[in-house]
């Protein structure tokens, strides 16, 4: 059974227990430095950190007045996910999940089974489709949908977010005809007839999503609780949003007013919302739990479904070089415009075409400006052309990276963009070779948040099953130690965070987790089965697990 404490007492928790805590027999890690540094007991006082080292020095220095035994568990620094959706999370908690579900068969199974089982929603709304999963590995069709019902819309997710699948219903909402064009950034695929079928790319997709009824602030509060609960059990203490629209940026501000977000939320804003002016006006907000001082904007699409723009075109696709979104002029005016109010730029870049115009626009920057004091991020920074990776270094741009995107799309990459350009995709040691620092998240719910599970792909290029052998491409991973700071003191600073977490230091807030395996053990083999035995944060403990 797990326990999370209520939302709502936590403002009342974090402003008690101020009482020195020590707690110990533990096996503590974190990256204090660039080194890994290991302790078996942390001495706390209300929020901060007065001490970790051994129990009898500590013992020596300090007073406290509360003992408490660790039992042994190993103790970690609250970890960081740099890269998540928390309103998307939120949502699909609460919708229909096709998470790896093999046959198109499958997948029209689940959503009869939801639709009958919620007869009050007049909008089906799902996501996690994956039709690489599938026999045929083809795009499905209205048809299908259309089998489940056609009097209510049913609108469906891809995996990564960058194609929709919609029923006649649907289309027929958003005004979607054999007669509507592609928008720019975004495509209609249709038949031989020229009749929609069902599956939208990109910046299509908004022609459909428009039409769904938007939630109320309160439902959107209520998806982030759930979201925020959800990550606290996998032990992650902090988040970088990656893209809020106007709504969940009002949530977030109401929501750190009354001091009830329970982990530290770094915000960035949505560079498509129409309030983004308004948004970057209002300057940079600074709360103990709540950060927004940056701007998510788009390139590209997603390897998956081959919008992901590519310098050459997709080796099983002669005729396509996927979806640039923006003209070089276009971005850098968006660049200029953002850099002005002195917010940082974190830009999503999957394919090498992508990344380069990106990296070439930071590079103009950087003539205009300091840019290294912005610490600008390229998000995913997936498939980069070989002797583009030095540029990172060059123009201090982070690499904001998911290690679980390696080991989901290795069954497809290399099918999409052949054995000489995957030299670049992925390539966490070789951004390492390069003094590029590399901030790692999960993109849920793109991916499962648990970021054991990308601690587990970053280690070892592997699947769950322990596929393949060797590792997919498998000199380029991490050691423990580099994968652990991915996900910790780099996510700190990529957030302008790091004085006050990412490592457990005397000074430092008081964010920790108990675990029940050790990452550096030499059997690292089950690290992805890893479970958040207690979640801390600011010295209270708010999440434990009972079995």
């Amino acid at each position: 059974m797990k326990i999370v404490i209520s939302l709502i007492l936590l403002s009342i928790s974090f402003a008690s227990h101020a009482l020195p805590k020590l707690l110990h027999n533990v096996k503590g890690y974190s990256i204090n430095n660039g080194e890994l540094v290991t302790f078996n007991s942390i001495l706390f006082e209300a929020d901060t950190i007065l001490a970790i080292g051994n129990k009898q020095d500590i013992a020596k220095k300090a007073s406290f007045s509360l003992s408490i035994d660790g039992k042994g568990k190993i103790l970690l620094p609250g970890l960081i996910d740099s890269h998540g959706h928390l309103l998307g999370l939120g949502n699909n908690l609460q919708l229909i999940d096709l998470r790896n579900i093999a046959s198109v068969e499958a997948s029209i199974e689940k959503v009869t089974g939801y639709t009958k089982n919620n007869p009050q929603k007049h909008w089906i709304l799902g996501r996690g489709w994956n039709q690489v999963l599938w026999q045929p590995q083809e795009f499905p069709s209205k048809k299908d949908l259309d089998k489940v019902t056609k009097d209510r819309p049913i609108w469906l997710r891809r995996i990564d977010g960058h194609a929709g699948w919609a029923n006649s219903k649907a289309l027929e909402l958003a005004g979607i005809s054999s007669k509507t064009p592609d928008p720019k950034g975004g495509k209609i695929l249709k038949n031989k007839k020229g009749e929609p079928t069902g599956i939208l790319i990109d910046t299509a997709m908004d022609l459909l999503e428009d039409k769904i009824p938007p939630q109320s602030q309160l439902e959107i509060e209520n998806s982030l609780q759930i979201a925020f609960e959800h990550l606290l059990s996998l032990g992650i203490t902090s988040v970088h949003d990656a893209g809020i629209d106007f709504n969940t940026y009002k949530a977030l501000l109401n929501l750190s007013d009354k001091k009830q977000l329970p982990i530290r939320v770094y915000g960035m804003l949505s560079g498509g919302d129409k309030n983004l002016s308004t948004m970057l006006k209002l300057g940079k907000v600074d709360q103990p739990f709540l950060k927004i001082q940056s701007v998510k904007l788009y390139s590209d699409g997603a390897l998956g479904s081959r919008g992901a723009a590519l310098i050459e075109p997709y080796s099983d696709d002669a005729d396509n070089t996927g979806l640039l979104f923006k003209s070089d002029k276009e971005l850098q005016s968006i660049f200029d415009t953002i850099s002005s109010y002195d917010f940082q730029i974190n830009v999503h870049a999957i394919g090498d075409k992508a990344n380069k115009q990106v990296l070439n626009a930071f590079a103009q920057l950087h003539k205009k400006s300091s840019i290294k004091n912005k610490r600008h991020r390229i998000e995913h920074a997936q498939v980069v052309s070989v002797g583009d990776i030095p540029k990172f270094s060059q123009l201090g741009i982070i690499a904001s990276m998911q290690p679980t995107h390696a080991t989901s799309d290795m069954n497809m990459a290399e099918d999409r963009v052949g054995s000489e350009r995957i030299k670049g995709a992925y390539a966490w040691r070789r951004m390492l070779e390069n003094n590029v620092l590399i901030a790692s998240g999960s993109d849920f719910p793109v991916e499962l948040a648990n970021p054991f599970h990308g601690l587990f792909s970053a280690i070892k290029r592997q699947d769950h099953e322990g596929k393949p052998q060797n590792g997919w491409y498998s000199e380029q991973a991490l050691t423990p130690a580099e994968a652990l700071t991915s996900f910790t003191i780099n996510g700190a600073y990529a957030s302008f965070w790091e004085k006050q977490i990412g490592s457990l230091e005397a000074g430092k807030k008081a964010d920790f987790i108990l675990v029940d395996k050790d990452i550096f053990s030499k059997d690292v083999k089950d690290i992805w089965q890893t479970k958040a035995l207690e979640t801390w944060v600011n010295g209270v403990q708010i999440f434990i697990t009972s079995e």
